[in-house]
């Protein structure tokens, strides 16, 4: 993964900073320091990036939002 990936990660993950556990909010300290010095991840460390993702963002479902912006049939 390049540089920007885990950027674009990073700023997902810190919208939901405040619900993180202790030792997930001290691996994304750590994530968040290592950006800072712009050092590449490396295949454990976005592993670990991507399971903070699965088990803190989830999805906005669209499906909600179709009764909105339906058309009108005549």
């Amino acid at each position: 993964m390049s540089f920007r990936d885990q950027q674009k990660l990073l700023d997902i993950l810190k919208k939901y900073e405040r619900n993180f556990s202790q030792e997930d909010k001290y691996a994304f300290d750590i994530f968040v320091k290592r950006n800072k010095d712009d050092e590449d991840f490396d295949t454990v460390s976005m592993k670990k990036l991507k399971q903070l993702l699965d088990k803190y963002y989830v999805p906005v479902d669209k499906s909600k939002f179709d009764a909105f912006f339906k058309k009108k049939e005549e």
